[in-house]
């Protein structure tokens, strides 16, 4: 057996997510169905470097299967691209030792968020960008990102159906990047808590429109508490950009 480690990107929005689901389009859905045909009905389940939520897009998500398929590494590609679906692609294949977990071998990972700051809604954005057409201060925005940087409990800015019990992650760096009319937030860490970048964008929003200060932000960490913190954006400008391994 081989197991094949590969960095795939897709388009999220007509996904009910990442993880398999009676009934529903998802990503692992579809990537163990062409595995499936390629085994002769043999099910390969997929393993992957973390769950996305419906509509969330990836342009580096990593996935590992095992395989006894006698097939050259770099044909990998090309014979996962020929039968997998226009909004999946196989971005890199390659044969990696037995040892190798896409997801509990992971050292950390980024995403990015993307919003239109454009006063129109743009429908060829609608599915790729969040629109939030208000003014935004940039540097109260960029003050209260620098108190998120660090090691810290993240229960305030995770969803309360969170199930894991240790909350302590590290953001690694916080960057705002606005480009014209579009702003993009850029966040690495060590790992993510469910929910956990959708509510700090949201949080970020709100400093960025004057509905709190960034000097509240280390108050919020500290109570350990949902609902001190701000709304959940929507999933669809969220990307995961890349994973470290």
């Amino acid at each position: 057996m081989k197991r094949l480690k590969c960095v795939i990107a897709y388009d999220g929005t007509h996904f009910e997510g990442y993880q398999r689901q009676p009934e529903k389009r998802t990503i692992q859905g579809e990537v163990e169905k062409v595995l499936m045909k390629m085994h002769k009905g043999e099910m390969i389940p997929i393993f992957a470097s973390g769950r996305t939520d419906a509509h969330v897009h990836a342009k580096g998500q990593v996935i590992h299967f095992d395989s006894p398929l006698e097939i050259p590494e770099d044909r990998w590609k090309i014979a996962l691209n020929t039968l997998l679906p226009s909004d999946i692609v196989v971005v890199t294949t390659e044969e990696v030792p037995s040892d190798f977990h896409a997801r509990f071998s992971v050292k950390g990972k980024e995403y990015h968020y993307y919003i239109s700051l454009k006063k129109d809604r743009d429908p060829f954005m609608r599915n790729y960008y969040y629109h939030f057409p208000h003014p935004l201060h940039f540097q109260k925005m960029e003050k209260a990102a620098k108190y998120l940087v660090g090691t810290y409990d993240f229960t305030s800015f995770c969803s309360a159906k969170t199930e894991v019990k240790d909350r302590i992650r590290t953001i690694e760096s916080l960057t705002l990047i606005q480009e014209g009319d579009q702003l993009i937030i850029k966040i690495k860490g060590t790992g993510f808590l469910y929910n956990m970048v959708r509510i700090i964008v949201g949080t970020l929003l709100e400093v960025g429109t004057g509905k709190r200060e960034p000097e509240e932000i280390p108050r919020i960490i500290e109570a350990k508490d949902r609902m001190q913190a701000g709304k959940t954006v929507p999933g669809h400008g969220l990307y995961l950009y890349k994973v470290y391994y």
